[in-house]
């Protein structure tokens, strides 16, 4: 009797399972899932990178669960399948688009990234004044689509502004016309600050070089394109250069306020809300109006550090810090406006400091004796240092901000082209004598050693390393540089022990804050 009621339950679990198959648990976890697969294909892989072998390959829309995240990977149960996916290959299911709020970059190179984390991949960048429609807020982040591109900007540099019925309306009668080249001021000019620059055809470095120009000369501007420049070359031909590589200039003149001619004027895009519309050129004069991030108005002329704009049939002053302008010769922007105050002593107040993470994309730097590969700990200490600069007061550019290719002579042209307080180049040795240890701290110029002793002398009281001492050293990013610049090499991956100790999140937040701590010491000895 005890075998027939046996049988009797195995058969009637054996119906269970053949009548509600597998779906039902897909469906469990798709209702309990938190994301979505975006991408045509994704590997789950077994760890977090892409060097850990592929468990099973994802279609696009499959549900995920997220269990945990490290860097820009996410653990997630997939199935009956646990693994790891690449975060910017995933969205969450309940993102919903606020359509009616649109987000205005308040500075430029704002970094559009995968993730709500300033660790994340950078996916592209904002310019000041672009515009972007706002999707989701999550705290001091938000998620943007920006002509086709969604990712998540800070908070802390953008306008966000709800959109007003009138002017949905009126974007809705009128057709649409995408402009990507910005027309600039016929009296700008481009002057080349490297050695020899490439005009190429188009704006991208797949198209065919059609010249090359030098160091100090200077060319008319024709048009800008995200980080390129047309520019009128040879005669009458126009070609196109990466803007790094030079700086511009502008001769102010005023302008006809004709009707006929205020469609060639240069126009300014407020980046605030709530900005100031005046008499005249000065705080002090009266509010003619306030307007909002995003409104666009033609240029007339300019008066101290005032726009004269056109507003319907009459004028008005708008400071030049709170505007961005049509052309690529920037309003003046809040750093240099800070930079002519005094600074106090204890901060860095108004001061621009590049923080440059050497190597990078296929230059892999140095590897060390246990695998450790240069350029990505050089980027994991740059960010960390950057941070560290920026919550002092700071205006931190850093070269790279992902893993990515930068060529030296691009590194030295940003800091020209922000014309840096400082230029600090972080980086790990290597040798053939696996014995060698210790931290050195690199200039050439005499106008660089200064900041290197500093920098070196913050160092040797933080961290337990051999202190090399402040060297003369014959790099590109030094030589090349008239800006105050160092070049750190903090312990060697050839030494076994000693690469143990500095890849290491201790030893990362005891040199940045030695790093930190030199250039506080500099800047306040000579102010």
């Amino acid at each position: 009797m005890r075998t027939k009621l046996l049988h009797i339950l195995i058969i009637f679990v054996l119906v269970l399972t053949f009548t509600f198959p597998s779906h039902t648990v897909q469906r469990a976890l798709a209702d309990s899932s938190d994301l979505k697969v975006t991408g045509t294909i994704l590997h789950l892989r077994e760890g977090p990178g892409l060097s850990y072998p592929i468990i099973t390959t994802l279609d696009e829309g499959d549900p995920l669960t997220s269990i945990s995240r490290e860097g820009d990977w996410i653990q997630v149960k997939a199935g009956n399948y646990e693994g790891w996916v690449a975060s910017w290959l995933t969205a969450s299911i309940n993102d919903k688009q606020t359509a009616d709020q649109t987000l205005i970059s308040q500075v430029d190179r704002l970094n559009i990234r995968t993730e709500p984390d300033i660790s994340s991949a950078v996916l592209g960048q904002l310019s000041i004044g672009d515009q972007a429609n706002l999707i989701e807020k999550n705290g001091e982040w938000a998620k943007i689509d920006w002509n086709g591109l969604v990712g998540w900007v800070s908070t802390d540099y953008v306008t966000i502004n709800d959109l007003p019925e009138k002017k949905a309306k009126a974007e809705a009668d009128e057709p649409k016309v995408e402009v990507s080249t910005k027309k600039v001021n016929k009296d700008t000019t481009f002057t080349v600050l490297v050695d020899a620059l490439n005009v190429r055809q188009q704006p991208d470095l797949n198209t065919s070089k059609i010249g090359t120009v030098s160091n100090g000369q200077a060319f008319k501007v024709l048009a800008q394109e995200h980080n390129w420049v047309q520019i009128q070359y040879n005669d009458n031909k126009a070609g196109w250069v990466y803007s790094f590589y030079g700086t511009f200039s502008n001769i102010e003149k005023k302008a006809s306020k004709s009707s006929s001619a205020s469609s060639e004027l240069e126009t300014v895009t407020i980046i605030y809300n709530g900005t100031n519309l005046r008499t005249d050129a000065s705080t002090a004069a009266d509010v003619v109006e306030r307007v909002d991030a995003g409104e666009t108005y033609p240029i007339v002329g300019a008066k101290n550090d005032f726009y004269e704009i056109q507003i319907d049939d009459k004028t008005a002053f708008v400071a030049n810090w709170v505007v961005t302008t049509s052309s690529s010769s920037k309003a003046v922007t809040a750093t240099k406006k800070e930079k002519s105050k005094p600074r106090k002593k204890g901060t860095l107040n108004g001061l621009t400091i590049i923080v440059d993470a050497g190597h990078g994309g296929n230059d892999h730097g140095t590897t060390g004796q246990r695998g450790t590969n240069e350029k990505e700990i050089t980027l994991k200490t740059a960010s960390l240092l950057a941070s560290k600069l920026s919550a002092a007061g700071a205006n931190v550019v850093m070269s790279r901000e992902s893993d990515e290719y930068v060529a030296l002579r691009k590194r030295v042209a940003i800091a020209h082209q922000y014309e840096a307080d400082a230029f600090i180049s972080i980086h790990y040795d290597a040798t053939d004598d696996s014995s060698v240890n210790g931290f050195t701290s690199y200039y050439m110029n005499s106008n660089q050693q200064g900041l290197a002793e500093a920098i070196n002398n913050g160092l040797s009281n933080k961290i337990d390393l051999k202190n090399r001492g402040t060297q003369q050293g014959n790099y590109l990013v030094l030589r090349e540089n008239r800006q105050k610049a160092v070049l750190i090499e903090l312990g060697y991956l050839s030494n076994v022990s000693e690469e143990r100790a500095i890849t290491t999140a201790k030893f990362r937040e005891q040199a940045t804050l030695g790093i930190y701590q030199g250039v506080l010491n500099y800047f306040d000895e000579n102010q």
